[in-house]
């Protein structure tokens, strides 16, 4: 009986070029942003992304926008405008976030339904909408009160 050798399996041709892509886009993922400046475009690109995509986001602009204006207007301490534009930042932040996470699990399931995709999405629209929570019910401690004594001593 003779014993047959046999080589290595040799990788698929589609894996070697796949693998060879892949590994030329981690090269470059460091290299695309080669400045300060070009990260900050990159930056942009995503909030303006999400503004012009992001029904949500546009009404969480609008809404930050009007608290701060309502803020300023009503004469506020600094500390309190701060505490409206931070809590008003993290809501759009999360928004951000929340379009990201729902754009890599389209990406990853390809119009497939998925069990695991619907907790990571409903996850982080979850997340969106505690801090919103939090954000009115902050902005409403802080600007209600000034509001109603304004609209009592004008009447």
């Amino acid at each position: 009986m003779s014993q047959q050798i046999s080589s290595p399996p040799q990788p698929n041709s589609l894996e070697t070029v796949v693998s060879k892509q892949v590994s030329k886009q981690r090269q470059l993922s460091w290299t695309v942003a080669s400045n300060l400046f070009v990260s900050f475009k990159y930056a942009w690109a995503g909030i303006t992304y999400a503004f012009q995509t992001q029904r949500n986001f546009r009404i969480h602009v609008s809404v930050c926008a009007l608290a701060i204006g309502l803020s300023v207007f009503l004469h506020l301490k600094p500390v309190e405008v701060a505490i409206i534009a931070v809590t008003s930042g993290l809501v759009l932040a999360l928004e951000l976030l929340n379009t990201a996470v729902e754009s890599v699990v389209d990406l990853t399931v390809e119009q497939r339904y998925h069990e695991l995709a619907k907790i990571a999405k409903d996850t982080a629209a979850g997340a969106v909408l505690v801090s919103a929570l939090v954000a009115v019910l902050v902005a409403a401690m802080l600007i209600l009160p000034p509001l109603f004594e304004l609209i009592l001593s004008s009447l």
